[in-house]
């Protein structure tokens, strides 16, 4: 991919991301303006951009992770997403969390600058907010939109 193509996917997800600002929280849906969750919002804007979501995710629970203890969230990110190293994310990329040692990744959020993250978690809506020391020590994975076909 051309950098100036990249840098026009990177402004355009971020764009749309914004799109998705004040959408309430809501586990498992991914409906602009009506509820979305985490993975809801990084659907949505999947489905916005190349036209449809890469895959109908299996009903999952609040405690997935913990549950079953395998990378599901990356595994999927791995299917449809360019893997990236960590250091290398930059505005439009797609970052994936962990919450402690051990356990699988099971948040992400789509960068919009330095330091900052479009994201939704329960209790609130979509938002866009830095990145705090305890959240960056969290992330897990990196990924990138791949180019959008022409």
């Amino acid at each position: 991919m051309t950098a100036d193509a990249s840098d026009r996917i990177r402004v355009r997800v971020v764009a749309l991301a914004r799109t998705w600002l004040a959408t309430p929280y809501h586990h498992q849906a991914a409906l602009k303006g009506v509820g979305c969750d985490c993975l809801g919002l990084l659907r949505g804007v999947y489905a916005e951009l190349y036209g449809a979501e890469p895959e109908a995710p299996p009903p999952y629970s609040p405690s997935w992770a913990e549950d079953h203890g395998s990378e599901t969230l990356r595994e999927a990110a791995r299917r449809h997403l360019e893997e990236i190293p960590i250091p290398q994310a930059e505005a439009g990329d797609v970052l994936l969390f962990r919450w402690r040692n051990g356990l699988p990744a099971k948040h992400c959020a789509i960068l919009t600058g330095p330091s900052r993250m479009i994201h939704a978690y329960d209790g609130h809506s979509v938002l866009e907010s830095w990145i705090p020391p305890a959240w960056s020590r969290r992330i897990a994975h990196a990924f990138r939109f791949p180019e959008i076909a022409r």
